[in-house]
C-alpha cells in the first residue's frame, strides 16, 4: 500500500532552507514538534544539565539561535516546524485570528477588528511583511521600538487581535500543521511598529492597590517563585487535563495578585505563554486565566489566615 505523497516526502530540506533564511534576517529560531506549534525542547524538569544547559536550564527563548551550524544540525535531524522568538528578533508580531467554528457567524475576525481600529485612529492598515496561518488568520511583522520593552498581549487591541514580542514566539512560514501551512503573503520590508499603536501595547503604569494585609516584608519573591512553579506544572500537564491544570494553577497564584505581591498582567502573560506552549488555543488560555484570577481575587483570604 502506497502512502500519500505529502507523507512520503521528506520536508527537512525545505524547512532547513526556511530556518536558515529567517536566521539570515537576524531572527533567532528554535524547533517546534513536527506538524505542531509546541516547542520540541526538553522541559526544566527533564533538563540533563549538559551542553548548552550545563550552567542551568535554558528555555526556548534562550535556545533560539541564528547559528547556521546549530540550525543545520537540528533541521537535518527531523522535519521540525520553525518557532521564531520575537523578543530576541527585535520584532512585534500582530496576530489576527479567526473566530472558532462554534462562534457566531456575525463575529468579526481579527483582520476586521484591526482594520476598524486603524480607521478609528485615522491611519491606514500598515504595509509590512505578512504571513497567513492555516486557520486563515494573519501575522503582521513589525520592528520593535528601541529602548522600550513590549511583552505579549491577548485581546488588548481588540477581540482576536493578539501580539507577540518579548517572551513570545510565532510559528514561522514554511511550517505546517494538520490544518495547513504558514505562508508569506506579502514580501514587503518589515515596517516599524506604528507610533500610534505603542501606547495601546505598553503595560499600564503601576497603581497603588489596597492590600488585603500589609506584610512585614515583600512577598514578591515568593509570588514569582510560585508563578514559575505553577507555569512549569502547566507546561507538563497531561493532554486531557491541560485546561483544568491551567485553571487550577492560575487560581493558586491569584492570591498573590490579590495581596499586591505581583502585577496581574505579569501573571496573565506568564500563564498565557505556558498554556500556549502546552498546546492550548490563545483565546482558550486567555479566558481560563482571567476566570481563574477573578475567582481567586473574590475568594482570597487575608494573608494572616492564608
Amino acid at each position: 500500500m502506497t502512502q500519500p505523497a505529502d507523507i512520503r516526502r521528506d520536508h527537512r530540506p525545505r524547512l532547513l532552507a526556511e530556518a536558515l533564511s529567517l536566521a539570515a534576517r537576524g531572527w533567532p529560531v528554535f524547533p517546534l514538534r513536527p506538524g505542531s506549534k509546541i516547542p520540541a525542547l526538553h522541559s526544566e524538569e527533564r533538563c540533563p544539565r549538559t551542553e548548552s544547559c550545563i550552567d542551568g536550564h535554558l528555555k526556548w527563548e534562550q535556545r533560539a539561535t541564528t547559528d547556521q551550524t546549530v540550525i543545520v544540525r537540528c533541521w537535518t535531524h527531523k522535519p521540525y516546524n520553525i518557532g521564531l522568538a520575537t523578543g530576541p528578533a527585535g520584532l512585534v508580531v500582530i496576530d489576527l485570528d479567526t473566530p472558532k467554528p462554534n462562534s457566531s457567524q456575525d463575529a468579526p475576525d481579527g483582520a476586521e477588528t484591526f482594520t476598524a481600529l486603524c480607521e478609528r485612529a485615522g491611519q491606514p492598515v500598515p504595509a509590512t511583511y505578512r504571513t497567513r496561518t492555516p486557520s486563515g488568520g494573519s501575522h503582521l511583522y513589525f520592528t520593535a521600538p528601541a529602548g522600550i520593552r513590549l511583552g505579549n498581549t491577548a485581546g488588548k487591541l481588540g477581540p482576536l487581535v493578539d501580539t507577540r514580542a518579548v517572551g513570545g514566539y510565532v510559528v514561522a512560514p514554511g511550517s505546517t500543521t494538520p490544518a495547513g501551512a504558514y505562508e508569506v503573503t506579502h514580501q514587503a520590508p518589515v515596517a516599524e511598529l506604528p507610533g500610534w499603536l505603542l501606547p495601546m501595547l505598553q503595560p499600564p503604569a503601576p497603581v497603588r492597590t489596597r492590600r488585603l494585609a500589609a506584610p512585614a516584608v515583600s512577598g514578591g519573591s515568593a509570588a514569582r517563585a510560585a508563578l514559575d512553579a505553577e507555569c512549569a506544572v502547566v507546561r507538563n500537564a497531561p493532554d486531557k487535563g491541560r485546561n483544568n491544570t491551567l485553571n487550577r494553577c492560575a487560581f493558586k497564584v491569584g492570591r498573590f495578585v490579590a495581596w499586591g505581591d505581583i502585577p496581574r498582567d505579569e501573571v496573565e502573560e506568564a500563564f498565557q505563554a505556558a498554556g500556549e506552549e502546552r498546546g492550548l488555543a490563545t483565546a482558550e488560555c486567555r479566558s481560563t486565566i482571567r476566570s481563574a484570577l477573578d475567582s481567586s481575587a473574590r475568594t482570597a483570604r487575608a494573608r494572616e489566615t492564608a
